[in-house]
């Protein structure tokens, strides 16, 4: 695998006229602002939200984005919000509840989420990096932190660290990989890796991050996207150009086993009520057995009895 960095889709130091018209490939909305040392896309204030969007469609078959991103505050312990998103999506520049972005979006969002919405949580830490695949009409699920949706995660303590923190998206041949770097050892951990995700060419690469009663400063250092020459076997081109040859373009995001990953989640996410009324209803079946079988076996000794006298 060769991979080559495309600057068209990167951003980085100086930032030299994001935000300009005409000037850069890359446009600021809401809080958004440039420093000399990020992108800043909400300040640590209430309220807030920013992004920051590529202004042309990407047509990579393979690719890798690299961030190097930064998120602190006053808040302590879990007093502090929302998070932050990078996207490759249908829509730009629509403001919204999913982290500054729309929601019923369209594409893939990677979400570091720093503020747990969900009462309990019993096997998550929270900030949490997870990924969403949206075809336009699957909601995000603020109230659950996205787990309905959730195609896989890991917990990340990304905040107020004062080593840089890293988070690395790749998608080829179907793949897709997230990696995070956050422990200032320069060494990339597995968060999630799931084939079978379809994403369709000439989406749009974007950051986003919002804040509400809590805050952070949500700061992307830099976007770094690499083509990547991957090599694929006869079988692999073969299927691909009967694809093409048919005019199976994938043209809606999807994952394969999608069904597979929300029965687990619900499953998974059963409610205390209904682990209740199960057990409760389960009780009440085995009793309900043994009373037909006392009363079977009592009216069997008795015929017994009957047939000796």
């Amino acid at each position: 695998m060769e991979e080559f960095l495309k600057r068209e889709f990167s951003l980085s130091k100086p930032y030299q006229g994001v935000g300009s018209l005409g000037s850069s490939h890359w446009e600021l909305m809401g809080d958004a602002m440039v420093t000399t040392e990020q992108v800043r896309l909400t300040p640590d204030m209430q309220s807030k939200q920013g992004a920051v969007w590529s202004r042309i469609p990407c047509h990579l078959k393979d690719w890798e984005m690299q961030v190097h991103f930064k998120i602190h505050g006053r808040g302590k312990k879990n007093l502090n919000g929302d998070g932050l998103a990078i996207w490759y999506t249908k829509q730009r520049m629509q403001k919204g509840p999913v982290f500054g972005q729309m929601d019923n979006f369209t594409g893939l969002g990677v979400f570091v989420d720093t503020y747990p919405n969900e009462e309990k949580h019993l096997e998550r830490i929270f900030p949490f990096v997870l990924a969403m695949v949206g075809n336009g009409s699957v909601s995000y699920d603020h109230e659950r932190d996205g787990r309905p949706t959730e195609l896989g995660g890991c917990n990340a303590m990304v905040r107020n660290l004062k080593h840089d923190t890293f988070l690395f998206i790749r998608y080829v041949r179907r793949r897709l990989t997230v990696m995070i770097d956050i422990d200032g050892q320069h060494e990339w951990r597995d968060c999630l890796d799931l084939p079978g995700v379809k994403l369709p060419l000439g989406y749009y690469f974007g950051a986003t991050a919002i804040t509400g009663d809590l805050s952070d400063n949500h700061d992307i250092i830099s976007l770094k996207l690499y083509q990547l020459t991957v090599l694929r076997s006869k079988m692999e081109e073969e299927e691909e150009e009967e694809e093409e040859e048919e005019g199976e373009e994938i043209t809606i995001p999807s994952v394969d086993n999608m069904d597979l990953l929300r029965w687990k989640q619900e499953e998974e996410g059963m409610s205390a009520i209904a682990i209740f009324f199960t057990v409760l209803f389960s009780i009440l079946g085995c009793i309900f057995l043994v009373v037909i079988g006392v009363l079977v076996y009592s009216h069997w000794s008795d015929g017994r009895r009957k047939r000796f006298y």
